[in-house]
């Protein structure tokens, strides 16, 4: 429970009303959202930041201070918030929630935030710029596609990484999606354009919104996928 009193009830059924929405009555549902985003995901014991962070420093070893990191679907700046612990300092923020966008802004860690819907819009990013994209939990049927993946490749420089998290969801939708995505994943290697650094996979990424008992300790986790990627030097 928050210190407002909202449950995880009241914030499973609050994410509900957001189920099978199309994309720009998502956007509003992420922006009305984003005030109460990072409490809420608290409350759900939402751990994709702090895994797909520690699992990048993990097989990481460049100068933190020095990498230019693009953060993708950023949110109010969850993922930022544990990079710059760590010692990361430039980050460019990407989210298609403007409310989204203006909760990262106050956190003083972006030194530009760009909106697009990804997918839709093309990723507002120059080609071969950062030593680092960072995207964590958006790469899910119905909201990032898998064609987006090219997209973060092509932001990275030659000999840049891109980390990816993903939440899996046991449904038919979610199968598909990631049968789509490794499959992307594997042909982007065998067409030279990176090379696999490491996959892993984590328990309790998340409280299942979609499968929740009453009782919080004995709460239904999914788990969740991370994959890290080198961009290839030619």
């Amino acid at each position: 429970m928050s210190a407002d009193g909202r449950t995880v009830n009241d914030v499973i059924s609050f994410l509900q009303t957001c189920q099978g929405a199309e994309s720009q009555e998502r956007i509003k549902f992420y922006d009305g959202w984003a005030e109460t985003y990072e409490q809420d995901h608290s409350i759900l014991h939402y751990r994709a930041p702090n895994q797909a962070v520690d699992f990048l420093m993990e097989n990481f070893s460049g100068r933190p201070e020095e990498v230019q990191v693009l953060d993708v679907a950023c949110g109010s700046g969850l993922v930022a918030k544990l990079m710059i612990e760590l010692g990361f300092k430039h980050f460019v923020g990407v989210d298609g929630s403007q409310g989204m966008l203006d909760q990262a802004a106050k956190t003083g860690f972006y030194k530009e935030l760009r909106l697009a819907l990804l997918g839709t819009d093309p990723l507002p990013a120059q080609t071969g710029v950062f030593d680092l994209v960072m995207i964590v939990g958006a790469l899910r049927q119905g909201f990032v596609p898998v064609s987006v993946i090219r997209e973060l490749c092509l932001a990275a420089k030659p000999g840049g990484y891109v980390c990816m998290s993903r939440n899996c969801l046991e449904s038919e939708a979610a199968n598909e999606y990631k049968v789509s995505l490794e499959a992307e994943l594997q042909l982007m290697e065998e067409e030279g354009l990176w090379s696999h650094v490491n996959t892993k996979v984590t328990e309790k990424y998340m409280i299942d919104v979609y499968n929740c008992c009453d009782d919080v300790q004995n709460d239904k986790y999914t788990h969740g996928a991370k994959y890290l990627y080198r961009k290839s030097l030619q």
